[in-house]
Formats: structure tokens, sequence, C-alpha cells
């Protein structure tokens, strides 16, 4: 089990719907990456940006994108992550892939897409969560609009990190710096979000605001970073005992089951 876990976020620009140019990009700002990281986060649809062209876009669940990551991984001995566009089973998935260093990975299907802009006409619902152990610390990936749900994102499996990978834009970007904040509070765990910037292809700007958050709600990331930047932050496994030894919020927390 390790003590500190260091976490890489990179928010980026993306390019419309081009999917080479996209891993390219992501292929040279990983190699900036300075010293040792254990996870790479990207954003949502980080090939792509948020496009409903999932008809002539889509990879299969073994398809490039995931070679890709999975070569990053070997190469630089880390876990990487990030949502991609996925056909399966005739059904379109915005799905995110962790990948482990050692090439193997798990996936986790949105569970709340995106009405306000038809992702829920295009793409199928995933109906289960994902919680993985990475060297020790158990980490919790969700997408974008799950932000707006918290019971989705309730800590009953007393996670450590909560992640979140996301096209959020500009004119709602204080909801995202909002909920972020909250969903450290609430779970009294790390919550990391991961954004994009830049105009996509509907002209929509985005402006990042990528940020990670202690247990306690403390940002430990630069502050409302609005251009492209790469940082890697230092997560304390012992930052996370101290305080749900001594504050105990989560003992009063109400049990449940979802039903679909």
């Amino acid at each position: 089990m390790k003590e500190e876990l260091k976490v890489t976020i990179i928010q980026s620009q993306l390019y419309w719907e081009d999917i080479d140019a996209n891993r390219i990009q992501f292929s040279e700002k990983i190699k900036e990456i300075k010293g040792k990281t254990d996870l790479i986060i990207l954003p949502e649809m980080f090939t792509t940006g948020f496009t409903m062209n999932a008809n002539s876009l889509a990879e299969t669940e073994q398809g490039e994108t995931l070679k890709w990551m999975q070569e990053e991984a070997l190469k630089n001995n880390c876990a990487i992550t990030g949502s991609i566009i996925i056909s399966e089973n005739d059904n379109y998935y915005n799905q995110l892939y962790f990948v482990f260093p050692n090439g193997t990975f798990r996936t986790y299907n949105k569970r709340h897409t995106f009405t306000l802009a038809g992702e829920d006409k295009v793409y199928s619902s995933g109906n289960e969560r994902l919680v993985i152990d990475l060297l020790g610390w158990k980490i919790c990936p969700l997408i974008c609009y799950d932000l707006r749900f918290p019971v989705w994102a309730r800590n009953t499996n007393n996670y450590d990190l909560l992640i979140y990978v996301a096209n959020w834009p500009q004119r709602r970007i204080s909801a995202w710096d909002a909920l972020l904040k909250a969903r450290a509070i609430e779970n009294m765990s790390y919550c990391i979000g991961v954004n994009r910037t830049g105009i996509d292809g509907n002209g929509h700007p985005y402006n990042g605001h990528s940020a990670a958050y202690d247990v306690l709600g403390e940002q430990i990331s630069d502050a409302n970073n609005e251009i492209e930047f790469t940082q890697t932050i230092t997560l304390q496994r012992a930052h996370i005992e101290k305080n749900r030894k001594h504050l105990q919020f989560l003992n009063d927390r109400d049990f449940f089951d979802l039903h679909q």
C-alpha cells in the first residue's frame, strides 16, 4: 500500500473529431511530465471532443486508442485514464478506460448522459459504478455530467479518490467549481476534475478549471487555470486517515441501495 499517490492532471484543448491529432498531442504532453507519476488523467472524449457524431468516430473496445493508452502506461510505468467513444454490441458508449501500468484495463460507461446536448439519444447509459485499486488506493472514476448527481458518487465503498473527466463548458463553470469541492467534502475523499480548454466544433468555449481538492475541500492544485497546463499533485494517505478518524463524518452517512 503506497502512502503517497502522485497524480498528473493534463488540461488541454482538443482537436475537433481528429483522433490521431489528439493522440499525438497527448503523447507530447506526457513526455513533458517532470518526475515520476502514478496516474495520468485526460479529459472526457479526449480523442474527439464532446461530439454526437459517434457513427463515424466510434472505436471498438480493443481499438487503436486503447493500444495507445497501453503503450503510454507501459512506457511511463503509470496508470492512465480518460474517456473515448466506443461501439459495443450495436450501442455507442461514452466509455472511460482505466489502464494500469502493466497494460491491463477496466472500463466505466457514463451513467448520466447529457440530455441538454442530446447525448442520451446517441449514447447508451452505463449502470455499474467502477471502483478500482491502484497501489492500495481505491479510486472511483466518473464522467462529466455525473458530477451533478451526488447519490451516484456517494462514498459507500470507502474510496480514497474520486475522479471526474469532463468537457464542461465555460458558461456553467461556476457549477463545476462548486460541485467538485462539494463532492470532496461530502465524501471525505480527494476529488480531482480534469476539464478541457478551447472551442469545440459546435462553437462552445471551455475554460478548464481542472482542480484537485483534499478531503476537507481545500484546493491543492493551481487555482483556476484557464489555459493548457500539466500538474502533478501528491495525495497523502495520512491526510485521509487523520481527518476521517478525527471527524468521523462518514460514520453518520445514509446507507441505501440504488435501483435501476
